[in-house]
């Protein structure tokens, strides 16, 4: 199955027929199971695993920089709280990016990863083109970077990210709030964006408005709710598809796909894919 105008199930059949009926796997903050999470060293190991698609999470530091970070504050992942011990709470928000490129992003996962650091989105995005993999970008708490639509759209602009290629085939941009995804498809109409959570079913339409995507947690997928997903065309005239996340063990990997997602979110994706054929 295909994900933001990849191959189409019958164009795929035609290459592989076992591929069309495979999910896509992404590695989730990269193949974040054996690298740190959300850094360049993820991103070498999904290439390193043959994942063609990685997802990331973007926020803002206080100077106004992109940076690729899922938590809102920076204790869990860096030694934060040892270079900068008075400045509790630790937000991402409240550092700049100078400050931010100090810490260690790799060590907590392992000494292996000692001085990895905390990437920029420019830096991210010149690492995932390098490997000629794709993108699902996450914008992470939106609500507390207003206008952080607009500045990552420009970054993946400015970037080379916003091409036809990389509109038709390579990028998705999510979030898990609905007025951040319909934003970015108001300013930039061609990009295809997905929400983050499981909507009604008597929702769907209004949702097909604005979002590609439907991507909820795997605990949610059903075949019924899938197929309902399925039925409904989105913003660009193909039917929503459905991402799960974040499935990391085989059994689940193999019911999911069962159950016809489009695509499987993961830290380790290659058990998934091993799992699912995808």
């Amino acid at each position: 199955m295909f994900l933001a105008g990849t191959p189409s199930i019958a164009a795929a059949s035609e290459q592989d027929p076992e591929a069309a009926d495979s999910p896509l796997v992404v590695a989730h903050r990269g193949a974040s199971g054996y690298a740190p999470e959300n850094t360049l060293a993820a991103v070498d190991k999904a290439a390193e695993l043959g994942i063609e698609w990685v997802e990331n999470d973007v926020q803002r530091t206080r100077d106004g920089e992109l940076v690729v970070m899922h938590d809102t504050t920076l204790d869990r992942t860096t030694d934060v709280e040892r270079v900068y011990p008075d400045r509790a709470p630790w937000r991402v928000s409240d550092f700049t990016a100078e400050e931010i490129a100090r810490l260690d992003a790799g060590s907590w996962f392992d000494e292996e990863f000692a001085g990895a650091r905390v990437p920029t989105l420019e830096k991210y995005l010149d690492r995932v083109g390098a490997h000629d993999q794709n993108l699902l970008l996450e914008l992470k708490s939106p609500q507390d970077y207003p206008g952080i639509e607009g500045e990552t759209l420009k970054e993946l602009s400015n970037e080379g990210w916003l091409d036809r290629e990389h509109l038709r085939d390579r990028l998705v941009v999510q979030s898990f709030e609905a007025d951040s995804v319909r934003t970015v498809h108001d300013l930039e109409p061609a990009v295809r964006t997905g929400f983050l959570g499981t909507p009604g079913t008597d929702e769907l339409a209004s949702y097909a408005e604005f979002a590609d995507q439907i991507n909820p947690r795997h605990t949610d997928v059903t075949k019924d709710y899938v197929d309902a997903v399925q039925a409904v065309p989105g913003p660009h005239g193909e039917p929503l598809e459905v991402h799960t996340w974040t499935v990391d063990d085989a059994t689940e990997a193999r019911r999911v796909a069962e159950a016809g997602v489009n695509g499987i979110i993961s830290n380790v994706p290659d058990v998934v894919r091993d799992a699912t054929g995808g």
